[in-house]
């Protein structure tokens, strides 16, 4: 588990050494917001066409090889994205990143074969805490790299960083990191028919109770992103912040994260509940985007982001959890694959609201949307979740 920690560690760090600079680089070209945010969302459409595809391919091939391949593809992505000269190359570098990061289903699926449903939420958590370190790390690194100043920022080092970052972790996945399938399940599956990628998500997505699951997924991560690529922008005006200062930001969100998920989810779950943690998390969240335009100080902000961070730290292992108790062991790429494209795709789509609401109506209205939304996503989760012993997986998946 510590190699793989690493790895997607290490990747993460480099995936968000670019996050508080795209919004800077976007306007760079002279891009308004609605298409800044389209610009972030163009990763999240290719990571949605490729999560299911690459977590069946880790099915039948097996996860390490997947792997592999998707952080060779990262290093060619984050190059282009340095030198890219015009908007047009910005968008085409983006999209293929957004392609090589459906591996992040096969991490988890990865994290579903070496665990018991007694340590699952812990091993979920390991990975979440990965991706609070990585941005711990890259968005200070970014900021750093890039300067105070949107107006000379530095968007070339910064990309570079990240590409020889996705190389150290490639060496490190190819030296080594094992194959987490074991030849039994890999038989098992080798002797399924083969199945079309699409056709199994819409069928992963008609099971009623992994269908909630996944919908509430896809919620929690649609307020989130359209957050995350509204930010940059929000504090530019309210506070005239630069890519150094939003980086710092986010370094400190990272840190809520990964304390949270790397060191208590395990100990919280096993008290409580993966259900009572999700219906908390959301709540949190919700709370932390209402409390942002409320915030006219620093501080102020700090501490909505720290509520905002809380709410997803603890939503997001939680409910990859219980995902992974609703597949059998042939099925778990597909399954976290389908979950991850669901998740992706309020990536694409969050973002699109956000960008919309931010550009015509004014920088507080993404917020304020988004804390509705997830009220009403509270209400339901809490009337699903709380009555259901959702800490064990089904029987009919053993």
């Amino acid at each position: 588990m510590f190699v793989l920690f690493l790895v997607v560690f290490i990747d993460l760090v480099g995936f968000g050494i670019v996050i508080p600079l795209l919004p800077f680089f976007g306007e760079h070209f002279n891009a308004s917001p609605d298409v800044v945010t389209l610009l972030l969302a163009t990763y999240s459409v290719t990571q949605l066409i490729s999560a299911p595809v690459l977590g069946r391919l880790s099915d039948r091939y097996g996860r390490r090889p997947i792997l592999l391949f998707s952080l060779l593809g990262s290093i060619i992505t984050y190059v282009w994205l340095g030198f890219a000269e015009t908007l047009t190359m910005l968008f085409l570098a983006r999209a293929f990143n957004g392609f090589m990061a459906g591996n992040i289903a096969t991490a988890f699926a990865y994290i579903a074969d070496i665990t018991t449903p007694e340590n699952r939420a812990k091993g979920m958590g390991v990975i979440g805490a990965a991706f609070g370190l990585g941005f711990i790390m890259g968005p200070a690194i970014g900021g750093v790299l890039a300067g105070p100043d949107a107006a000379t920022a530095n968007f070339q080092l910064p990309a570079l960083c990240a590409a020889g970052l996705s190389a150290i972790a490639f060496v490190i996945a190819l030296v080594k990191l094992k194959e987490s399938m074991t030849d039994e399940t890999r038989a098992k599956i080798a002797a399924l028919p083969p199945r079309k990628h699409w056709k199994s998500f819409f069928e992963t997505l008609s099971r009623p109770h992994l269908g909630f699951l996944i919908g509430l997924s896809f919620v929690c991560t649609f307020v989130f992103a359209g957050m995350e690529t509204t930010f940059a922008m929000w504090t530019r005006r309210q506070f005239d912040w630069g890519p150094e200062q939003n980086g710092y930001l986010f370094a400190f969100l990272g840190i809520i994260s990964a304390l949270i998920q790397g060191g208590l989810i395990g100990r919280l779950s096993k008290k409580f509940g993966e259900g009572k943690l999700v219906v908390a998390g959301t709540l949190f969240l919700g709370a932390g985007l209402g409390l942002i335009p409320l915030s006219h100080t620093v501080p102020m902000l700090m501490a909505a982001t720290m509520v905002l961070a809380i709410g997803f730290a603890l939503s997001t292992p939680s409910l990859n959890s219980l995902i992974s108790f609703e597949a059998s062991e042939t099925e778990r790429g597909g399954v976290m694959g389908a979950s991850r494209s669901a998740s992706t795709l309020s990536r694409v789509l969050g973002p699109v609201l956000a960008g919309v609401l931010f550009a015509q109506i004014g920088r507080d209205a993404p917020y304020y949307a988004g804390m509705v939304i997830m009220l009403i996503a509270t209400l339901i989760a809490y009337s699903k979740l709380m009555s259901k012993k959702t800490a064990k997986p089904l029987e009919v998946n053993k």
